[in-house]
């Protein structure tokens, strides 16, 4: 699979990936929107520069892997499969319909590329620490990603399986946090208090490192790092804006579950036309990218 090596290449991906996501929920009237926005920037970075994984291959024991504990965050995934060739891009229409491959939550029967189901939250990080130790027991070098919302970690599983792979200093096990700030209820630290994260994850054994989960070279410097730290395993806590290139649907936790045309705030366009708004912002953007002098 060709990776994408210049800044601009890689954002104006990232916002390809955004527009997808908006143009999906849209046809589909439900899933969830802030959450894939945010990620988009990451979900490039990856599949588009880091990972060792190709769509011909998937069977390549010595490939990269990701796992997506937040299985909600669909609409991301699937955009960045079906743009890396996984997939026809033709089949996103058919997100959350009848008969379809991509349903709300990933299926790993289904889906092309996708490594593990994800529905209920918190089961990511102990699918992928049983995953890095297996490489480790094989004597394999592919590198295992987790990618965590920051609100999942209210799941006591998510301590259990970090606790594994410290306790057992897992190598190539990078585990990435959504840090939006926000779950379906509201704020995180309302809802149930996540910080001190970073302090946590030391006590059980990581490196960590805090990013800026919308800075492209950034997300791929810490992953590359993260690929060189063989003592321990490695936790990017990426802090996100959720709803990310759509000013009205930026920190507002109401857009965690809701598709365009579901959620009315003083912010907000009229229903009718949030889709609309939503996708001539983006392509706005993306305008911008193309002329920036970088």
């Amino acid at each position: 699979m060709e990776k994408l090596t210049t800044l601009p290449d890689l954002n104006r991906m990232a916002n390809t990936l955004r527009e997808d996501v908006i143009s999906m929920l849209i046809e589909a009237g439900s899933g969830h929107t802030a959450g894939p926005l945010d990620l988009a920037d990451i979900a490039t970075a990856l599949y588009f520069n880091v990972m060792n994984i190709d769509p011909k291959e998937m069977d390549n024991p010595d490939r990269d892997r990701l796992f997506v504990s937040c299985g909600h965050t669909a609409p991301i995934w699937y955009a960045v499969l079906a743009r890396a060739g996984f997939f026809p891009v033709e089949e996103l229409k058919t997100l959350r319909k009848l008969g379809t491959r991509l349903q709300g939550h990933m299926d790993r029967l289904t889906t092309p590329g996708v490594e593990s189901s994800a529905a209920s939250l918190g089961q990511g990080m102990g699918i992928g620490a049983g995953c890095a130790y297996a490489g480790w027991m094989d004597g394999k070098s592919y590198q295992t990603f987790v990618v965590l919302s920051d609100g999942e970690h209210d799941e006591g599983s998510v301590w259990e399986a970090a606790q594994f792979a410290g306790h057992y200093r897992l190598q190539h096990l990078t585990a990435i946090i959504d840090r939006n700030n926000i779950q379906i209820d509201g704020m995180t630290e309302d809802v149930m208090t996540k910080e001190p994260l970073r302090d946590r994850y030391e006590a059980f054994g990581w490196h960590v490192m805090d990013i800026d989960g919308h800075n492209i070279e950034a997300v791929i410097d810490a992953c590359n790092e993260a690929k060189a730290i063989v003592e321990k395993p490695v936790c990017i806590i990426a802090h996100t804006i959720p709803g990310k290139g759509v000013d009205f649907m930026e920190f507002d936790y109401r857009w965690h579950g809701a598709p365009p045309g579901k959620v009315e705030t003083n912010r907000t366009p009229s229903k009718d036309v949030q889709g609309t708004e939503a996708l001539k912002q983006l392509r706005t953007l993306d305008g911008k990218i193309e002329n920036m002098d970088l």
